[in-house]
């Protein structure tokens, strides 16, 4: 589908490819929605083959009530997949896709905190971060089949398609979001969990865990890309206020999960 492109049809499209994102920051975005929808598909196909997945009824019930309240915010139907790995990890794909590994359920100390970490993830699908990501290395690399590639992620080209979509750790490459991607993620996901009744304040607390759990060792899958503890404190206690008025709007509409 892509094969080299003409200098001509990339200055086109670098001109023409704008986006801005829920924060109002300017995009670059190069591939269609429907394209980035698709690569996203075909990544969580792969896994939910490639992954043992979780029959604990526990935990599915309450990944999948945290998630139902947080993306009826969103709008869209969202599938949950809980996958047995013990790694704290989660992750949402385009196509409206949400996987979250039990080590991080059993991390966690209440569904607040799990839900500021889907929040967080499904931040980064609302601000089409994957499709960023991929129309930069598209634009780079002058057209490669990043599309095709997904549906081969022992390949090489496929493992860069896959890891541009947030999961490529999954295969062993990491192509990480740029810190302003997880800073922005971390501010569409604090309001959502707010929105969705859930304690915003919480959010720190599940990033403090975060970080304690990776102390002595290497970091944690989840926190190895993002903002440094102190800069990702400082920044949610900094949105804190708005967030705090969308939870108290929240409560006063009766929105309480309960998701045990």
């Amino acid at each position: 589908m892509f094969k080299k492109l003409s200098p001509a049809l990339i200055i086109i499209g670098l001109i023409t490819a704008c986006a801005t994102s829920p924060t109002g920051r300017s995009q670059f975005m190069f591939l269609s929605e429907q394209q980035v929808d698709q690569m996203g598909l075909q990544a969580f196909n792969d896994l939910k083959q490639k992954k043992p997945i979780s029959n604990n009824p526990a935990y599915n019930q309450s990944a999948n009530c945290i998630a139902r309240a947080i993306t009826q915010e969103t709008g869209g139907q969202w599938e949950v997949v809980v996958f047995n790995d013990k790694t704290p990890n989660a992750f949402a794909l385009p196509g409206n896709k949400i996987g979250v590994h039990t080590g991080m359920i059993t991390l966690v100390d209440n569904p607040d905190q799990l839900a500021a970490v889907i929040g967080h993830e499904v931040g980064h699908v609302l601000a089409k971060h994957s499709n960023e990501r991929a129309s930069q290395q598209m634009a780079v690399s002058q057209g490669m089949s990043l599309i095709q590639a997904v549906s081969a992620p022992q390949t090489a080209l496929g493992q860069t398609a896959i890891g541009l979509l947030g999961v490529g750790a999954q295969y062993g490459i990491l192509m990480p979001y740029s810190r302003i991607h997880e800073s922005e993620a971390d501010r569409i996901g604090l309001n959502l969990m707010a929105k969705a009744g859930f304690d915003p304040r919480q959010s720190i607390g599940l990033w403090q865990k975060m970080e304690q759990a990776s102390q002595g060792q290497q970091p944690i899958e989840f926190l190895s890309t993002h903002p440094s503890h102190a800069t990702r404190i400082q920044e949610l206690e900094q949105h804190m206020p708005e967030a705090m008025g969308l939870f108290q709007q929240a409560q006063s509409m009766g929105k309480q999960p309960h998701c045990s």
